[in-house]
């Protein structure tokens, strides 16, 4: 196979799916967010169910040769695309692929039929998720927080600590989750300290949390001086939040230099470890 050249930096990704494109697209993400001074061109193909739609994308492949990498279960289709690759040159990955044949060697199940989009059909695990999300938004920011015994993981923190996006993410995981904020003078709910739930308290360092307030402001076009990004008062605000989670016990999450994915991977791990201790 000739190597491409590689101009500016940018080359074409091409993600194929027969569903949503979800799987593949997160693992080429990962996969690129390996490497720096790349700059990615991503093409995206989802719902590739018959070889006139893949004979366009071949067509495609042609005009700006990259990377290709899929997930397609119907055989008849993964051979198509796989021979077109072939021809073009250009290396092709069936991200899914390893990991199928290692179940299928180590555990000797038998593989489901060649379903399109099977990973996506409706399952407990949807209703699940379609539940957590739904009790994630109606707890938000303090929202019902008379109501938490329902709940699988409560995040306590001061603003801007990722409490929102970092619920969500769990939510996405099916973990029913709520968020409580820290606001100064204003007491926390009562019934917190006596949930069953897991308690996880969120912080960061007082310098990124101005930085983060400050381009919130900014963004909102607030220009006038508020206590809210003030450094001071900050300070007494993240020193207050950590006293009060060591206090009571709760796991902290220095969500400083952590991506949303990380803080809820170490969330889930604390979750684990709670439930075996239950």
């Amino acid at each position: 196979m000739k190597e491409n050249k590689i101009v500016n930096n940018s080359i074409h990704i091409h993600i194929i799916s027969d569903s949503t494109g979800e799987t593949v697209s997160t693992v080429s993400r990962s996969a690129i967010a390996h490497f720096k001074s790349f700059n990615p061109i991503e093409h995206s193909w989802v719902l590739v169910r018959s070889e006139k739609q893949l004979k366009k994308i071949i067509e495609e492949i042609d005009i700006n040769k990259g990377l290709v990498i899929y997930t397609i279960i119907d055989k008849k289709l993964r051979k198509i695309l796989e021979e077109g690759c072939d021809k073009l040159g250009v290396p092709i990955v069936p991200v899914l692929d390893p990991v199928v044949k290692a179940i299928d060697k180590y555990f000797h199940y038998d593989l489901a039929i060649d379903e399109p989009g099977r990973q996506h059909s409706l399952s407990h695990g949807y209703f699940d998720r379609i539940g957590a999300m739904q009790f994630t938004l109606a707890h938000d920011d303090g929202q019902l927080s008379h109501d938490l015994e329902s709940a699988d993981i409560v995040l306590v923190g001061v603003s801007r600590t990722s409490k929102t996006p970092t619920s969500m993410y769990l939510a996405n995981r099916g973990i029913r989750t709520a968020n409580i904020p820290m606001v100064p003078n204003i007491e926390l709910p009562s019934n917190l300290f006596s949930s069953k739930a897991l308690i996880i308290g969120l912080t960061t360092s007082p310098e990124r949390l101005v930085q983060i307030r400050k381009s919130r402001l900014n963004s909102v076009g607030e220009k006038g001086k508020t206590n809210y990004v003030e450094e001071d008062i900050i300070k007494e605000e993240v020193l207050f939040a950590k006293k009060l989670f060591l206090k009571n016990k709760w796991p902290i999450i220095d969500v400083t230099r952590k991506s949303i994915e990380e803080t809820a991977a170490a969330a889930l791990e604390y979750l684990r470890i709670f439930r075996e201790n239950k």
